[in-house]
Order: C-alpha cells, then structure tokens, then sequence
C-alpha cells in the first residue's frame, strides 16, 4: 500500500500534480488549489492510503510540486 499526504494549505495551485496524475489529484473550483481525491484532513495534512498502482504517478507529482508538500511513502497493510 501507498500513503500519500498533502499540506493542503501551502498548496499554490499550479497544477503539476494533476498533470502527473489526474486520477488523484484535481483543481478546487472553490480556491485554486489542488486537492487530494479522497484524502482525509488531520491537523491540516490530506491523507489517503491507495495500492501500489498508483506509486509510480505520485512519484511524479510529488517531484513536480514546486513548493514540496506531498509525500508519498510505501507502508505495510
């Protein structure tokens, strides 16, 4: 399983992560900031668990994100 995490709040909306992996990750119509499909807000931080399919794409977005607010780690089910 992955889990990916989100500081929502420093977001700046630049769409990199959607353009990596527009399955997870969409542009809020409401802020302009991306927003982590399906992630569960805890103490301002979006997180989702997903399967290992979704590694490689996330990878990416977490790469392109030019202000370093999304992790992506592998954990154990």
């Amino acid at each position: 399983m992955i889990r990916i995490t989100q500081q929502r709040a420093k977001c700046i909306g630049c769409n990199a992560c959607v353009e990596a992996d527009a399955f997870r990750w969409r542009i809020s119509r409401r802020d302009g900031k991306c927003t982590l499909v399906h992630g569960v807000e805890k103490k301002n931080f979006y997180s989702v668990l997903v399967g290992d399919d979704e590694y490689e794409s996330n990878v990416r977005a977490a790469a392109n994100c030019p202000v370093n607010i999304i992790k992506v780690e592998k954990i154990r089910a």
